[in-house]
């Protein structure tokens, strides 16, 4: 059963809220509306409404010692960071067993389920719930290992609809080779949702990058089935590589193809790319950071284009150690956070502007 966090335990309260809340999946949920302010470039915050945790001090303080800098930082990208328009903490999530979201996918043939899994250190599960939190069923990935799963998708596979797992995280980017399995979208079960299933036998694609290891944590698949993966960021500028789909026919390990350098800059930990997510209509990529989403271009070449007015969306207050993106719709993200020093992660909804040209192609 879902739980519904109570007033207290919110992580994001706005200054402007809407009393009668909104409801998203049968779920009660608090509004949040954004300001007014003045735009300004870089990455920057709007004035207007602050998102202010309702975590306990010691979480926080856990949470600043993640944001504290690194090293070196690259340059500072041109990019307007605004409020979100409307944003909904909805749950928490209803399976203890979900403690690492590192990744959530929403899907197309089941209406209103979500795929989830934890990182590394886990068994190679993913889980089927809601933005109410639900347990809707868990499955055991047959075939696969968690070395370090970060991301999922879905995409086309010659069942239909598989799930894309990318195990493809590196903290200390030593991994000479690294992998994506995919396994045909189970079907939900009709009983005992936290029994554990098996899928059927995932394929495994092993590959490498032309350039040695990187951490990578988003990922999104292509309507053509080509895998898109971008790098976190530790080192250096944030890359984005490209796996063809006719790379899964390949019998041995294969070579990501780089296709760009993104204008994200990585100024200290908040800003390192943790998830991705191609929009239902394929014409928006969001790449999602611990403290923003960011929103790219998607035209049919695979690069991606920063649209001219570089809008990104402000997730601070919207999880502790927000990882995973996808698109509800055409208009509305769901986010996942990680627990992180919490009793469990939480689950969100929002609202951002988006690039109009995305929306018109």
């Amino acid at each position: 059963m879902a739980t519904e966090l109570a007033p207290e335990q919110l992580g994001v309260l706005g200054e402007k809220q809407d009393a009668a809340g909104k409801s998203y999946g049968g779920h009660a949920t608090r509004k949040l509306t954004r300001g007014g302010g003045n735009d300004k470039r870089g990455v920057e915050r709007e004035a207007g409404p602050r998102y202010h945790s309702r975590v306990p001090a010691a979480a926080r303080l856990g949470f600043l010692v993640l944001l504290a800098p690194p090293p070196s930082a690259a340059a500072q990208s041109q990019w307007r960071v605004e409020p979100p328009l409307e944003a909904h903490q909805t749950a928490v999530f209803g399976d203890a067993r979900v403690r690492e979201s590192s990744g959530v996918a929403v899907s197309r043939r089941l209406p209103g389920i979500l795929w989830t899994h934890n990182d590394s250190g886990n068994p190679p599960y993913v889980f089927a719930t809601d933005t109410t939190g639900a347990v809707r069923g868990t499955f055991s990935v047959t075939g696969a290992r968690n070395v370090d799963w970060e991301d999922i998708a879905l995409g086309p596979c010659e069942s239909g609809s598989c799930l894309y797992l990318a195990d493809t995280g590196d903290n200390r980017e030593r991994r000479r080779s690294v992998a994506i399995y995919r396994v045909p979208e189970p079907d939900l079960p009709t009983d005992r949702p936290k029994r554990v299933r098996p899928t059927a036998r995932a394929h495994g694609l092993i590959f490498r990058y032309p350039d040695g290891p990187h951490d990578v944590e988003a990922m999104w698949v292509s309507p053509e089935g080509d895998v898109h993966l971008v790098t976190k960021g530790r080192s250096g500028a944030v890359r984005h590589y490209r796996l063809p789909a006719t790379a899964w026919n390949s019998l041995r390990p294969v070579v990501a193809e780089l296709v760009q350098l993104l204008p994200l800059s990585v100024r200290s930990n908040v800003d390192l790319i943790t998830g991705a997510a191609l929009s239902p209509n394929g014409r928006i990529v969001a790449v999602r950071t611990y403290g923003a989403v960011y929103f790219f271009l998607a035209p049919r070449t695979g690069r991606l284009e920063a649209p001219p007015a570089s809008p990104a969306c402000d997730a601070l207050g919207l999880g502790i150690q927000g990882e995973g993106v996808g698109w509800l719709d055409e208009e509305v993200l769901v986010l996942t956070s990680e627990r992180a020093v919490l009793p469990a992660g939480t689950i969100a909804v929002t609202r951002c502007d988006l690039p109009e040209a995305g929306a018109r192609r």
